[in-house]
């Protein structure tokens, strides 16, 4: 992604954790005005949300936009299913892919690229107990090499 005016809003770190991600695209999102506005105030979560492809379309589902406080009346449900905008043969291309077992998709950030609202979801293959144990395993060598650097360099 290019620096041009990028703002975030929802980060999916769960994501990365429990999912290998074999592939990115940026997804357009339908809103209106007041999820928009709500959006804009960084009121968005995607823990619990993932993505379905029905009849040709991308369905976001689980994600919860918080209604906007001065939006009364205009205001929609926070977790109604929202359609995400891809070109048709991305759409196929991740048909096919999860036709294979084991693949499935998921959003991992929800940001402002200028002034519209894009989605990166992922193309993504579930990991198993053992790779998040070595994924854990990684991050603690990380962390205490890390350590071990900063109080070498401290004398």
């Amino acid at each position: 992604m290019s620096k041009e005016h990028y703002k975030l809003v929802a980060n999916n770190k769960k994501a990365r954790f429990d999912y290998f991600i074999e592939d990115t695209y940026e997804a357009g999102i339908t809103l209106v005005g007041t999820e928009v506005k709500s959006l804009r105030m960084g009121k968005c979560s995607i823990k619990e949300s993932f993505i379905r492809i029905e009849k040709g379309e991308l369905i976001l589902y689980g994600m919860h936009i918080s209604p906007y406080e001065k939006g009364n009346i205009f205001n929609k449900d926070p977790l109604r299913p929202r359609k995400l905008l891809l070109h048709k043969s991305q759409i196929n291309k991740l048909a096919g892919a999860l036709a294979q077992k084991g693949y499935t998709l998921v959003p991992l950030q929800v940001y402002f690229r200028g002034s519209l609202a894009k989605v990166e979801i992922g193309l993504a293959r579930g990991k198993k107990l053992y790779d998040k144990r070595q994924d854990i395993a990684k991050k603690d060598q990380r962390r205490e090499a890390e350590k071990e650097f900063k109080v070498k360099n401290l004398y």
